[in-house]
């Protein structure tokens, strides 16, 4: 299983949310580029990039601090965040991003979401599917739709997408333990696709059961910033993924 750490933007700033919350917002002493440089020293290949503003109002605001994590460290980079049109999706690409992650317009705006999977590579995509009781939440969490996760994943697989972005909302920055039966369900269900899972992680052990479950790979942010993990016995897992595909 990949390990991919997270690091999540609020106004230019290191930030964790509690179960997506702006106000309930924490901040933390080492820049967006002092934690991936961190991450690279420790290993890692690849890092998640949420821009939090950008999930909500739809305009980047963290492009030089990618420029900056590219032309400073050599990790790749999946990015999160406010991708709602092709010209958006382009440019990060332009700009050396490895994989965009795509949420609400995947929902809320078919007609511009098909237009980004016919013109951009398909292995650069991943469907964010972040959801709540199985229902699909759009608009930076702010908003549930009415659709069932496993429908969505249907209709984005009929389009090719592979990469899926599987967050249970209840979970995210709690640090009470993943939803492993929601991962559990989905590869039961979706054998030959490839998810990734988000959070809810508080330890080690929470890393090394999910691995348990041959998941693709996970997303660990809150746990890294509070010292609930230990960075080097993270990187092994993750080196042992990169290892077997190598």
């Amino acid at each position: 299983m990949l390990v991919i750490p997270a690091i999540d933007i609020y106004k230019n700033k290191t930030a964790r949310l509690f179960k997506g919350k702006f106000d309930e917002a924490k901040f933390y002493d080492n820049s967006p580029l002092e934690y991936a440089k961190i991450f690279s020293e420790n290993n890692f290949k690849l890092i998640h990039i949420v821009d939090l503003e950008a999930s909500v109002n739809g305009i980047i605001s963290t492009k030089e601090i990618i420029k900056q994590i590219k032309n400073e460290t050599s990790l790749k980079i999946q990015f999160g965040g406010g991708i709602k049109k092709l010209e958006t999706a382009k440019e990060l690409i332009d700009l050396g991003v490895d994989k965009i992650v795509i949420g609400s317009i995947s929902i809320s705006d078919k007609d511009e979401f098909e237009k980004i999977v016919n013109e951009i590579e398909i292995e650069k995509i991943i469907v964010a599917t972040d959801s709540k009781d199985k229902k699909i939440l759009i608009k930076g969490w702010l908003e549930e739709s009415k659709i069932e996760l496993e429908q969505h994943v249907n209709y984005c697989s009929s389009l090719g997408i592979k990469f899926f972005l599987t967050t249970d909302i209840t979970k995210d920055g709690t640090l009470t333990g993943p939803n492993y039966n929601l991962y559990q369900d989905l590869i039961k269900n979706f054998p030959s696709l490839n998810f990734i899972a988000s959070g809810g992680i508080s330890n080690i052990d929470d890393v090394i059961k999910l691995n348990e479950t041959n998941l693709y790979a996970t997303v660990v942010g809150k746990a890294i910033y509070e010292n609930k993990i230990n960075l080097k016995e993270l990187s092994k897992i993750d080196s042992e993924k990169n290892n077997s595909l190598s």
